[in-house]
């Protein structure tokens, strides 16, 4: 059987990355074919949530208490978007 590489794979659609991405964080990457990737995003995401969540005073809000999270969220799913639009430009081009 004739073994694939990451070049020969045709990428997933941009839109769909993005929904997916926004759905379960980090699995954008995987589809990108960066899974470490994925996994460093959701880690920093967990993390910086518990520390401003420690960090933050009772009367803040659930989106302030979990803002770090919620940051590395943002630009996990910017990251899964822009990378899957590069590969899927790539492949349309090449």
């Amino acid at each position: 059987m004739k073994q694939r590489d990451a070049s020969t794979i045709r990428p997933w659609h941009p839109y769909l990355v993005l929904l997916v991405a926004i759905i379960l964080p980090g699995v954008g990457q995987v589809l990108n074919q960066t899974p470490l990737r994925g996994l460093t995003m959701v880690f920093f995401m967990m993390v910086l949530a518990m520390v401003t969540f420690q960090f933050a005073g009772p009367d803040v809000s659930v989106i302030g208490q979990f803002a770090g999270g919620i940051f590395i969220y943002a630009l996990s799913v910017m990251d899964a978007y822009l990378w899957a639009r590069v590969r899927w430009q790539q492949a349309r081009y090449v």
